[in-house]
């Protein structure tokens, strides 16, 4: 079944072409009007808020959404919607409190903050560490479960999915961020189109196994008849779930934590806003909210379709390996399913989510090593063109090692999520570190650095005791441990800034005011009807 007919490479080249086309468009335009190192990484003043939103839901949306996620409902249900749903939840509050100190202090990465407010030590471990991260962990993890998904419903291998991943994402990333961000348009488009297509050819599918026609509408009453266990968003302590999903947290505890760490202090994610001015930077991320609404469409429900066909006896063989039931099959079983043209277009959709993200990520390496280790160890007399320069070669070096690392994931199982978890272990203190530098002026330089170093080792800790003493320490879920650990970080990092008080020199310090968080009526309106949806969902599926 893992094969493409002509109709689905048509409609596919055609998606490649119009990538290719717009974005040496958009590249041509921008050299005639800027070649600066800012316009570059950062498209300083040129995108619309439509564009940074895009981009945001673009760098955001990859292989792990259609696949992990749709994997995740197959598994255990809507619940797993939190993730998005709470997200859009998180950009408001982004939108509001944090993107505002940034703009107002011209943050440009998030090691230049790092230096600003505290020194260049603790600027360039976090640099250093975050360019280990995004090289190793998150272009590896998206090449890799990108290369999976393409080498299942394609005649393509694995190994030629990575190659063409990655020069596919070089090409849109040497362009720079104006191409990436107005790429991510069309990206996004494609996805949500083809995301939203394969969701409705499922619902009709599943109809009409029911006897049905093609009617969606009866596919939905369907799912909630034939699958009431998968319809609840809070599971409780008797759930064999809660540890993945435990409760309330993933409202208010450890879900916040890592969303506002995300959404927050990441910088591949806020890049996106940062070179626009505060209004229009809002409304990206109140346009972005509004598409997270639309993600658990596009990836939960073909996941619970794929759960009641399977319940019903249906694709047992493909849902398999070795005998062994794979919830991630779900969704590349569902695509193998697509007539001819629409296979292309859903086809074309996860290949769009995938290059999008690496792109989003490969640019924000080469923004970090430009701007934070290059030019200031190395040439800090560098000009805009030399800046540039290196800037594409930190793409290229950095895709190629990501691509020649991928291959070793083969070794683990469930990949996206043993590094989901592990890179967690690091978004308490980076939280910590950010908030209390926004809005405590007396946080001191040793307590940024103590809450640095000591997330890994707690998380650590927190994992493990329960194995260490035979079940003596509690097991807690996952994010239990980040709200422990975020918790005991803000308490240490207080201790120590009040014990050894350090005066901030005025060029140090962060201009907060309240003015900075008064918001405009639209995105007043905006924000309230997303809060609005929000409610509505969680009250229906309790």
């Amino acid at each position: 079944m893992n094969h493409l007919d002509i109709a689905d490479y048509v409609v596919f080249f055609i998606y490649f072409i119009a990538i290719a086309a717009y974005g040496y468009y958009i590249y041509h335009k921008k050299k005639t009007t800027s070649s600066s190192a800012k316009d570059f990484f950062l498209a300083e003043g040129s995108l619309t808020w439509w564009a940074i939103g895009a981009s945001l839901i673009a760098s955001n949306i990859s292989a792990e959404h259609f696949i992990g996620m749709s994997g995740s409902g197959f598994a255990l249900g809507l619940a797993i919607a939190s993730y998005e749903w709470m997200a859009a939840a998180t950009l408001i509050i982004v939108a509001i409190f944090i993107i505002p100190v940034y703009l107002k202090n011209k943050i440009f990465t998030m090691p230049q903050f790092l230096s600003k407010r505290y020194n260049d030590q603790v600027s360039t471990i976090m640099a250093v560490f975050w360019l280990l991260v995004y090289v190793f962990v998150n272009l590896t993890s998206i090449i890799y479960l990108g290369a999976l998904a393409i080498s299942s419903i394609s005649p393509i291998s694995f190994e030629w999915s990575i190659v063409g991943l990655s020069i596919f994402s070089m090409v849109v990333t040497l362009g720079g961020m104006k191409v990436i961000g107005y790429t991510d348009v069309i990206q996004v488009l494609v996805l949500i189109f083809g995301g939203l297509i394969t969701t409705y050819l499922a619902l009709s599918l599943l109809s009409r196994e029911y006897g049905f026609g093609e009617d969606i509408f009866k596919g939905l009453s369907i799912l909630r008849k034939e699958a009431p266990d998968h319809f609840h968003m809070i599971f409780d302590s008797s759930d064999k779930y809660y540890k993945e999903l435990p409760g309330l947290s993933v409202l208010i505890g450890g879900m916040l934590i890592n969303n506002l760490a995300y959404w927050g202090c990441n910088q591949y994610i806020v890049q996106r806003a940062l070179g626009a001015d505060l209004n229009t930077a809002r409304k990206g991320i109140l346009f972005a909210a509004f598409l997270k609404l639309l993600v658990p469409v596009i990836a939960v429900l073909p996941g619970i379709v794929m759960y009641v066909l399977h319940s019903k006896g249906l694709f047992v063989t493909e849902m398999s390996d070795g005998g062994v039931l794979k919830p991630d099959h779900a969704y590349p079983t569902l695509m193998n399913l697509l007539p001819a043209g629409l296979k292309g277009v859903a086809f074309a959709a996860l290949t769009a989510a995938i290059v999008a993200s690496l792109a989003g990520k490969a640019n924000s390496i080469s923004t970090i090593f430009s701007l934070d280790i290059y030019k200031k160890y190395f040439n800090k007399t560098a000009s805009d063109k030399k800046m540039v320069n290196v800037g594409r070669w930190a793409v290229v070096i950095s895709m190629l090692v990501a691509a020649i690392v991928t291959p070793s994931l083969k070794s683990l199982d469930q990949a996206y999520q043993f590094i989901q978890e592990y890179v967690g272990f690091i978004s308490p203190g980076v939280l910590a570190i950010f908030l209390l530098g926004f809005y405590w002026k007396r946080t001191t330089t040793a307590a940024a650095m103590t809450g640095a170093l000591i997330t890994i080792p707690l998380s650590t800790v927190l994992k493990f005791l329960p194995v260490w003493t035979n079940g003596a320490f509690p097991d807690y879920p996952f994010l239990d441990r980040m709200a422990i650990d975020f918790v005991v970080i803000v308490i240490l990092m207080i201790v120590i800034s009040l014990s050894k008080p350090q005066k901030i020199a005025s060029e140090n310090a962060i201009e907060v005011d309240t003015s900075m968080f008064k918001i405009s009526t639209s995105f007043a309106i905006g924000s309230i009807l997303i809060m609005g949806i929000l409610t509505a969902l969680y009250t229906v599926f309790w």
